[in-house]
């Protein structure tokens, strides 16, 4: 096990992937002896800061239960909390790395969270901010090796906007060996820079890891191991959701798009999902659906991350 203390998660790609295995295997772990009625380590006298400058259901519950499974005491902050009053995020965060051992924030522009973390001399999480999710993609991780194994050498199709889920899946691909190909719409792939990044470090770590993005949707989800897509319109963006529903004609997961997959396929979104936009009853009710596992995980990968940083 290699030594995560003090380390910051802001877009996954800090870490290596024998870091990102030992995080999983703590997952693991964790998630067992937690079945079994066996706490982890606790942190006891410890206390975390979530702010949530947006709405938040599965990602502050889980760090919530995280927090209190591990000992520690999980104080929440909305966006009238923290980051208000014209205070500076640098005297914001000196004020708050005095009373909390790690500050984990949900945000909108990337920049944010990480000018939060050059300030704090605590660990800092990125909890979702407009360009990564890295929180999701460690428990979308988890969940693929639960239902098929290691993910190295599999293929996952995404199908959807090119958002700050499909950036996260391309560096879990890069790290885990897994190949990930981006099904975009023309006018909504996935930022050139982004699938560099993601490309360099499969090459710097020889993974193996194909890395492609795409509009056919349909050549892509061929053969697949994992179909996964997301809503269409994210937080900040519901005035354009009509026209992105226009946009993404065709693109709804539905059970002839999973048909064209491997038959032991699993499907995942990380939710909310919009049943009969993005995906349909069929598919998300049927038994190829892990969402739910998807939505537990969060709290099992949290708190290993939380675990082992502290």
């Amino acid at each position: 096990m290699q030594n995560l203390q003090g380390r910051d998660l802001l877009t996954l790609g800090e870490l290596t992937p024998g870091e990102l295995k030992d995080v999983l295997d703590r997952a693991v772990a964790q998630k067992q002896a937690r079945k079994m009625s066996q706490k982890p380590p606790v942190q006891s006298g410890k206390a975390a800061a979530l702010i949530f400058m947006k709405p938040s259901l599965r990602t502050r519950v889980s760090f919530e239960i995280a927090c209190v499974d591990l000992g520690m005491h999980p104080v929440v902050l909305g966006p009238n909390d923290a980051f208000s009053r014209e205070e500076t995020v640098h005297d914001t965060i000196k004020v708050l790395e005095r009373y909390v051992d790690v500050i984990v924030l949900r945000t909108f522009a990337q920049s944010h969270v990480e000018e939060v973390a050059l300030h704090a001399s605590v660990p800092v999480v990125n909890a979702l901010t407009d360009d990564y999710h890295p929180c999701q993609v460690l428990a979308d991780l988890l969940t693929i090796r639960e239902h098929k194994g290691d993910p190295a050498g599999l293929t996952m199709t995404y199908i959807g906007d090119g958002n700050n889920m499909a950036n996260t899946y391309l560096i879990g691909g890069a790290l885990s060996g897994m190949n990930v190909t981006i099904a975009t719409p023309a006018g909504f792939e996935t930022r050139p820079e982004i699938v560099t990044y993601a490309k360099e470090l499969a090459a710097h770590y020889g993974t193996g890891a194909k890395l492609e993005v795409t509009t056919d949707h349909r050549a892509a989800v061929a053969g697949a191991d994992i179909v996964v897509t997301d809503t269409w319109a994210s937080m900040g963006q519901e005035a354009e959701h009509a026209a992105r529903v226009a946009a993404f004609a065709g693109y709804s997961v539905d059970a002839a798009l999973m048909a064209l997959a491997d038959p032991a396929a699993i499907f995942m979104h990380c939710l909310p999902a919009h049943r009969g936009e993005e995906v349909t009853n069929e598919v998300i009710d049927s038994a190829q659906s892990v969402v739910f596992d998807e939505a537990e995980n969060r709290l099992h990968a949290q708190r290993a991350w939380l675990s082992l940083v502290l």
